[in-house]
């Protein structure tokens, strides 16, 4: 499997330099050169197989220059023995066709532990491998932070770095992160939006000499290997539900859009998935974009689903290219456009081939709320705020009642206790694990969202370690 960059002039790289970069040279991402296709019997074969199993064929062809096949099913075993479900993913029925997949039973309660438990080790092996150390810096609305801090500390090959905004994360979602004590894990709060901490990254990407200096790498969703352990989840709801036989359909909250585009790669493999629904809070640049197909920017307007809080999705720029047919040129003048602009817009055919497939639906926080309370009073299930906004969009764009239609559940409602005791009148326990979380002291830095400020920061730090 070759690696190709969404802006067309970076170098193209196997899986393990692919692994260790993250953004790609020319600020762009990167993505396979061509899509592997499961065989026709492969949803039916794995309707009956652990999901580690499901993981490993799924993956093995977009890895397989990298690592030994043995190597690699251990490399997964292990990530997904972190889980407190068997299922790793458990489906549950909510009626009508309707089904919530949980991701939140990984150490930090979020999705993003699906990805990065595997993410960690596959740095760990590729690292002792070659002999290196790398810094990973990483933007956070929220959850990917505490999922990368989890799988990176301790971690002798490793320095990391997160962003957050300041203010504009849970306190939950903030002591996951700031109250551990690993040595090697730095927080750092910036003073403004999360699209300001994501820009700062790729600002430190795009400073070559800094870049290479400090070794940096990334986990959060512009590193491919982030995305393609997302698909598995897709393959496997498929698979338990149908078998392959009939399509199903996904809702996902979406902010930066990673997620979702794991499910189209699941498409692509040949997973018959009928229908994409975003779920969008006010932030909404997602769902007027599939509306009238303009990407436009405006301000950022903190919800109770933070980490959707968010006007530039990384990851759409993926999309872009596969609507594009790969032309990087392209995407470079979009991407241009939109940052100088504040908007660009998509070819009249592009969307409607995208409105075949994809729709969307926004939700302000008192809609968000009334869903809460509705699924508990419906089912006796507690959800977060995101699972809220995808299960109200999923109900506003579901187009055939015959398909499975499986809305993404994306944190546990304990990350979120202020919302959903809001919604309930119940405030969400942590689990036990996590019970003496508020007891723990704090260690971050809070700096204002200046590029020569963090990285200087990054750069004493470094120099003491």
């Amino acid at each position: 499997m070759e690696y190709v960059s969404t802006r067309g002039t970076a170098p193209v790289l196997g899986f393990g330099d692919v692994l260790l970069a993250g953004l790609a040279r020319d600020g762009g991402l990167y993505v396979p050169h061509a899509w592997p296709r499961l065989g026709a019997d492969a949803l039916q074969r794995f309707e009956a197989l652990p999901y580690a199993e499901i993981a490993v064929e799924v993956m093995w062809p977009f890895v397989s220059d990298t690592l030994d096949l043995d190597e690699f099913g251990a490399i997964v075993a292990d990530a997904y023995a972190t889980f407190d479900r068997p299922e790793v993913v458990p489906l549950v029925d909510l009626g009508g066709g309707e089904w919530l997949m949980e991701l939140f039973h990984g150490p930090t309660l979020a999705f993003k532990d699906v990805a990065l438990q595997l993410v960690g080790r596959l740095f760990d092996h590729e690292l002792a491998r070659r002999g290196e150390r790398v810094t990973i810096v990483g933007a956070t609305s929220g959850d990917t932070g505490s999922a990368a801090i989890e799988a990176c500390r301790d971690r002798e090959a490793i320095e990391i770095f997160i962003l957050h905004p300041a203010g504009r994360v849970s306190d939950v979602q903030r002591r996951q992160m700031t109250t551990v004590r690993s040595a090697n894990v730095h927080n750092i709060a910036v003073e403004g939006t999360f699209d300001d901490c994501q820009d700062l990254v790729k600002a430190l990407f795009a400073d070559e000499e800094f870049r290479d200096r400090a070794h940096l790498s990334a986990v959060n969703s512009i590193n491919w290997a982030r995305v393609l352990a997302q698909i598995v989840y897709y393959v496997v709801g498929a698979a338990r539900l149908t078998g392959g036989r009939g399509p199903v359909a996904y809702t996902v909250p979406t902010g930066n859009f990673g997620n979702v585009f794991a499910g189209y790669g699941a498409q692509r493999m040949g997973v018959p998935i009928a229908q994409f629904v975003i779920g969008s809070n006010r932030n909404d640049i997602l769902t007027r974009f599939l509306a009238d197909g303009v990407m436009e920017m405006r301000g950022v307007t903190p919800t109770l689903s933070p980490s959707m809080d968010i006007q530039i999705s990384s990851n759409f720029e993926r999309l872009l290219f596969e609507l594009y047919g790969g032309d990087g040129d392209r995407v470079v003048e979009a991407m241009a456009r939109f940052r100088a602009e504040g908007r660009f817009v998509l070819d009249a055919d592009l969307l409607a081939t995208l409105h075949e497939q994809w729709s969307g639906a926004c939700l302000d926080d008192e809609e968000t709320v009334a869903v809460i309370a509705e699924v508990r009073r419906r089912t006796g299930l507690l959800i977060d705020p995101h699972t809220a906004v995808g299960l109200g969009a999923a109900a506003r764009c579901r187009r055939d009642p015959a398909v499975p239609m499986v809305s993404l559940a994306t944190a546990h409602p304990a990350k979120f206790p202020d919302a959903v005791e809001r919604a309930t009148g119940i405030r969400p326990a942590l689990p036990e694990r996590l019970a003496d979380l508020f007891e723990r002291p704090e260690r971050y830095e809070t700096l204002p969202g200046d590029y020569a400020t963090v990285r200087a920061h990054i750069d004493d730090v470094l120099a003491s370690r």
